[in-house]
């Protein structure tokens, strides 16, 4: 007959599912399958991986999630098509954004809003309408299904049962079956799938007591009541729905409608830039670049005019102009920033020291420098436009800007503000056990003396093996529970823990980001966060725009403010002699604690020996004092030939 599984939880549940997205399809391939469907809880968060690897493997992905309704009542969707995805994306943006924080909520208006293209299946017993038939209250089951089948029509609404095992199993799928021929409703069957194993019962139970904050022994009311929730193979499914195969006949059926695939079918654009006075990109930016040039040389000379032109050209070609432009206006609302932040002082408005600082090959641009992303004129130092702008490239050039924190922080509210929170969002970020927090978490669910925790894992750091650990230690770690905690700390390891904010990536769009992956306020009032990682919105081929606070910037900032409060000419700081031999004195003798860079113990030992004499030595410098450089005494090598001895 054939079967796929309709309901299924990854670990991307945070917290209530065991197994990552490719166990799941690598288990689905060995069983056969042809499709399989991912609907994590309010989530999108794994949509792309899961989609990716699907494609890798060869199983069509379907993408779906369990969302959460009022009063904490489930419902499943599925995308059957772009449209759909997106709508479902949108629903759960719309529901982390309306509820609280961490408790999502869908409420009727928004499934009337944005029904088209999904389908809908009923929910495991925690959905509305099972709820309502095992409590006896049938004719506002009947009511609820009404609702659901003008929402989503008849065609797009399926009665969902489960048989786990569990009291009130059957009993309900019979209710179903009976609500499902007087309302000419298909039933559908699933397994509610929480691992792709049945051994991986016990890491998911481990993880529903770490989300509750209690040991295993106190958390059994919050655990599923058995090991029955694996992806179920064909056969085993026919056995348990002998009684309705029209249940496992539909989720073919379903699986057919649904022909989407994320990885082929989002498509993002980066946004159009609107210019002030109706001029083209390309004019536009060619008429900043022009007013700064004259500003940071006093006019434009052969030189500044010939590299001015061969960077716009590569821009035009490479339609990057607005790319630039939207740069431009995010250093502009820096500016206005440090203004209003320094309001008392006016004479603090210093048109040439814009916040930001580009970091990286970005800095070879002399239009970079020119609109503010750099304080390093690339004609100075002969840099050349290769790495950072080729003349073949398919890649959007990849640009970090560093800001003072207090500037940083309110320049992310601003990008919020100006293009809203659908068109503009932080990069996600999934925080992951490692060896220390699996450790700790598995050992205090285990309800495992933490000293006794902290002592096994200083062995363990000490030892290659758990078989060179002293016989007294070894005799208690292969006893229960250390058994299990070690089995489960092991499986635990590289888990997702939760959705945070990147470090400082943020995505700008032409179209709605809630298109194509949900949007949900960030744990900081007034910021909002896409649930892709970078990775995700890389193969997405979204462009990331990284605001990083640096304190450095921030003591810059200071310094800058007190030498205009002083009454003193105001300072360019992309035009000082920076080849002063006093700086490069004190550089020379290690005197460079709090100078970012080259304030390590390795850096402060290296000085002395290259003695610096301008950027250029510095640049040597760092990029000398990494990983691996110094090998075969390659650092010491290249100080002699530096120094020609």
């Amino acid at each position: 007959m054939g079967y796929v599984e309709l309901h299924c939880h990854s670990n991307y549940s945070f917290q209530e599912g065991a197994s990552f997205p490719y166990e799941l399809l690598e288990r689905a391939k060995e069983l056969g399958y042809t499709s399989l469907a991912l609907t994590d809880h309010d989530n999108l968060v794994a949509s792309m991986e899961f989609t990716r690897a699907a494609n890798y493997i060869g199983i069509q992905p379907i993408i779906g999630s369990e969302i959460t309704l009022e009063d904490g009542y489930h419902l499943t969707l599925l995308a059957k098509n772009k449209k759909g995805y997106s709508n479902l994306s949108r629903i759960i943006s719309y529901a982390h954004i309306n509820g609280e924080r961490k408790k999502p909520q869908v409420d009727m208006e928004l499934l009337k809003k944005y029904p088209e293209g999904l389908i809908a299946l009923t929910g495991c017993s925690k959905g509305y309408i099972p709820q309502l038939l095992s409590t006896g209250s049938f004719d506002k089951a009947e009511k609820t299904l009404k609702e659901y089948s003008d929402i989503f029509g008849t065609e797009n609404l399926y009665l969902e049962m489960q048989q786990n095992f569990i009291h009130g199993d059957t009993a309900r799928n019979n209710l179903l079956l009976d609500i499902s021929k007087r309302n000419n409703i298909p039933t559908v069957a699933t397994n509610n799938v929480h691992y792709h194993v049945q051994s991986r019962y016990k890491l998911n139970d481990t993880l529903v007591s770490i989300k509750n904050n209690l040991t295993l022994d106190n958390s059994h009311k919050y655990h599923r009541s058995n090991d029955q929730f694996y992806l179920k193979s064909t056969e085993e499914m026919e056995i348990l729905f002998a009684s309705s195969p029209e249940s496992l006949e539909n989720t073919l059926k379903i699986a057919e409608r649904c022909d989407f695939n994320l990885e082929k079918e989002v498509i993002y654009k980066f946004p159009e830039y609107r210019t002030p006075d109706g001029a083209s990109v390309n004019q536009y930016l060619r008429r900043i670049c022009e007013k700064a040039a004259k500003d940071k040389y006093g006019y434009i000379s052969t030189r500044v005019r010939s590299r001015l032109d061969e960077e716009l050209r590569r821009i035009k070609k490479h339609k990057l102009s607005g790319f630039f432009l939207i740069y431009y206006d995010i250093i502009q609302i820096s500016r206005e920033i440090v203004v209003e932040l320094n309001n008392d002082n006016p004479s603090l408005l210093i048109i040439n020291n814009s916040p930001g600082r580009g970091r990286g090959s970005s800095v070879a641009m002399l239009v970079g420098y020119l609109i503010g992303l750099s304080h390093i004129d690339p004609l100075n130092y002969d840099l050349g436009l290769d790495r950072f702008l080729p003349e073949d490239s398919n890649n959007v050039p990849d640009i970090d800007l560093d800001f003072p924190r207090d500037i940083r922080e309110e320049l992310i509210k601003r990008v919020h503000s100006k293009y809203g929170w659908q068109y503009a969002a932080l990069t996600g970020a999934i925080s992951t056990y490692k060896t220390k927090s699996s450790f700790g978490d598995i050992g205090k669910v285990l309800n495992i003396n933490s000293e006794e925790v902290k002592k096994f894992m200083n062995k363990v750091s000490e030892a290659d093996s758990l078989n060179e650990i002293d016989l007294d230690m070894h005799k208690r770690y292969t006893q229960k529970p250390w058994l299990n905690f070690f089995e489960l700390a092991v499986e635990l390891i590289g888990f997702p823990k939760f959705l945070q904010q990147h470090s400082g990536g943020m995505v700008i769009s032409s179209t709605p980001i809630i298109d194509m992956v949900p949007v949900v306020p960030g744990a900081v009032k007034d910021r909002y966060i896409m649930q892709w990682d970078k990775d995700s919105i890389e193969q997405a081929r979204m462009v990331k725009i990284d605001f990083l606070a640096l304190g450095t910037l921030s003591q810059m900032h200071d310094i800058l403010e007190s030498i205009a409060v002083s009454g003193k000419k105001p300072i360019d700081i992309s035009r000082i002699n920076f080849e002063d031999g006093k700086v490069y004195n004190s550089i020379r003798e290690a005197d460079t604690v709090g100078v970012f860079q080259i304030e390590s113990a390795a850096q402060m030992q290296t000085s002395p020996r290259l003695k610096p004499t301008n950027l250029d030595d510095m640049a040597y410098q760092v990029a000398a004092v990494r990983p691996g450089v110094g090998v075969s005494n390659g650092v010491t090598n290249f100080i002699k030939r530096r120094n020609g001895q």
